[in-house]
């Protein structure tokens, strides 16, 4: 389990603490057993405000020991290949091989325009940087030349700390572009718009798509490095997290239609319908069961569920969703309880049968004291 942190921040919060809420959610979410956070790439907009993945993930990982953390997503087409493969060995390095390489060609237009990039040329430009970026991973001298790149016997300063490589995982939701490249590579998958209707209906057709492409390569996809992105806050019962979403979810949904002014970025029928079909959870620690079981069922098997964080909530009960998923959704789904419940079930089915063999050792004890203190009275 884990969590994907655009980050979504209303514009009218003061982003110097907005951030360092990000990284104590971080912290939190370690303490609770998540086992990744992954981290995006934004430059416009306003509402997602970390443009350097990198940056927060050095600071995250000062602040935790065991949680892995990624770039959620590098957006190749903005960068020079030998900078992203630097900084992300001294990443590897630096968190002695928690941290991972997301990528993808970059998803906010006002983003790449800003950059003089056509969006024609973004996931042709995103394919090849990412096969730079494997070969100075591999330790390769690169001489490359192409309209946006220019690389003259490049190589890193630093070897991988992780073997072969830091974990790299291609983002994927709706175009087979993704699913394609994490084939081709053997990478894993970041489903970022996994509860959108559109890509929902071709997760398992991308997946295929990516083992059929790593079986043409000689390869094989692993399905635990499948993540599935997906927005969902729990309490206790609907009504209260229905009631907890208002705090912030008018502002999302405002700048989630300034992203796509058609559909938003949970697609028609927003929220409520992506609630009422199971892709995306408002309700108890039951409905994200469900909605697990029903994304298990869909790609036949997946290796993290991630939450979006959106921040629909405020803080408290933000941490508080994340906490019952953990306490009590993820036990389910995983039946990682499974051996507790019968423990009780024979201590119950046995009950009569241990109480009784208790009372028998009870009452022999104390027999056993009286007959020895009258035994030693008539020895005096």
């Amino acid at each position: 389990m884990g969590v994907f942190i655009p980050p979504h921040h209303p514009n009218e919060e003061d982003p110097t603490l907005a951030i360092q809420r990000d990284l104590e959610l971080v912290e939190f979410l370690e303490q609770l057993g998540y086992h990744e956070a992954w981290i995006g790439e934004h430059h416009s907009g306003g509402f997602e405000i970390i443009s350097s993945p990198e940056i927060f993930i050095a600071a995250a990982a000062e602040r935790t020991k065991r949680i892995m953390l990624g770039s959620g997503v590098v957006s190749l087409p903005y960068h020079n290949p030998l900078m992203v493969a630097e900084r992300f060995l001294q990443l590897d390095h630096q968190t002695r091989g928690r941290s991972m390489l997301g990528i993808g060609p970059g998803q906010l237009q006002s983003d790449a325009r800003m950059l003089g990039i056509s969006a024609s040329t973004q996931r042709e430009r995103m394919i090849e940087s990412l096969g730079i970026i494997l070969r100075l991973f591999a330790g390769e001298t690169v001489t490359y030349e192409s309209e946006w790149i220019t690389l003259n016997k490049a190589h890193t300063n630093l070897k991988p700390y992780t073997n072969p490589h830091p974990l790299i995982a291609v983002a994927s939701a709706v175009t087979p572009t993704g699913a394609k490249l994490a084939g081709e590579h053997g990478l894993g998958m970041l489903c970022l718009a996994a509860s959108v209707f559109a890509a929902y209906d071709v997760l398992d057709v991308n997946w295929k798509i990516a083992c059929k492409t790593a079986e043409n390569n000689g390869l094989r996809m692993d399905p635990s490095q499948l993540r599935l992105v997906v927005p969902m806050h729990l309490a206790d019962t609907r009504e209260k997290a229905w009631e907890n979403i208002q705090f912030g979810f008018k502002q999302w949904e405002d700048y989630s239609f300034s992203v796509n002014p058609k559909t938003g970025l949970l697609g028609l029928g927003g929220i409520q319908e992506a609630v009422e079909n199971g892709l995306a959870v408002v309700g108890t620690p039951d409905d994200a069961v469900e909605c697990l079981e029903k994304y298990w069922k869909k790609t036949g098997g997946f290796g993290c569920f991630l939450h979006l964080a959106t921040n629909w909530a405020d803080f408290d009960n933000t941490k508080k969703s994340y906490e019952l998923f953990a306490r009590y959704a993820v036990p389910k789904f995983t039946n990682r309880n499974s051996q507790r419940i019968n423990s009780l079930k024979n201590m119950k089915k046995n009950s009569d049968v241990y109480s009784e063999s208790y009372r028998a050792a009870s009452q022999a004890a104390i027999d056993s004291h009286f007959s020895n203190e009258v035994k030693g009275s008539i020895e005096k």
